[in-house]
């Protein structure tokens, strides 16, 4: 498989799960820890995906902040992500368990627009590279 494809199937696999972040958001009662998985999983494989583009091989680790770092040897721009990497990276795990009250609705709507805007980020950022 190319590079580009590769990151093809990254940003895919990451819109899915974007996708699949939104659509419970309609259900009573919500499934938050699943929302909010999702939305971790959406940008740990976008910022994969730009990893990739800069043909480098993703680290098998769910910690945002760690991809960043990554990232921003390439572009010091996604420093700009870090509240959202911060926040998101703790749904990777905490909320695959039970935990009571560990995530509420206005946590879960915040989840969602930070990984709407960190999935954007990133797919700007690489149709630039595309065009270049």
């Amino acid at each position: 498989m190319s590079r580009k494809d590769l990151v093809g199937e990254w940003l895919a696999s990451g819109l899915r799960d974007l996708d699949s972040a939104k659509f419970p958001m309609a259900m009573r009662p919500k499934p938050l820890e699943i929302i909010g998985f999702h939305c971790q999983q959406a940008v740990e494989k976008h910022l994969k995906a730009f990893l990739v583009s800069n043909a480098l091989v993703p680290d098998k680790t769910h910690d945002l902040l760690f991809l960043l770092r990554e990232c921003s040897a390439f572009d010091s721009d996604f420093q700009n992500l870090a509240p959202a990497c911060a926040m998101l990276t703790e749904y990777a795990v905490r909320t695959r368990y039970p935990h009571p009250g560990t995530v509420d609705e206005p946590m879960i709507g915040a989840a969602i627009d930070h990984a709407s805007g960190a999935t954007d980020y990133v797919r700007r950022l690489l149709d630039g590279k595309d065009s270049a």
